[in-house]
């Protein structure tokens, strides 16, 4: 359902943008770097709207590959506490340090 939702608004978003860049067909003069020139309004406005998108899209994927790479360090850990067996004095050691955590 949510991946429907997100559709849809995208979709809506899309037709705004481009009901605003169709009404704005006026030439208008952009300043870039190196020097100064003229380009339709609409191709400003999709040009811009396209860039955000990309850049947008670009620092999503950095998070999400970087939670990927912590899941999967997290369940290397988590198999590996999972794997070692516990010895009387581990589990010792972990009552005692349950008993001075729950008293303040």
């Amino acid at each position: 359902m949510k991946g429907q939702t997100n559709f849809i608004l995208a979709l809506v978003f899309a037709l705004l943008v481009a009901v605003f860049a169709v009404i704005n067909v006026d030439a208008v003069e952009v300043n870039y770097l190196f020097g100064i020139g003229q380009a339709p309004l609409i191709l400003v406005i999709l040009v811009s709207v396209l860039m955000g998108g990309v850049i947008a899209g670009a620092v999503g994927a950095v998070r999400f590959y970087r939670l990927q790479r912590e899941i999967r360090t997290l369940k290397q850990k988590l198999q590996e506490y999972e794997s070692t067996p516990l010895t009387n004095e581990a589990i010792e050691e972990e009552e005692s340090n349950e008993k001075t955590e729950s008293t303040p």
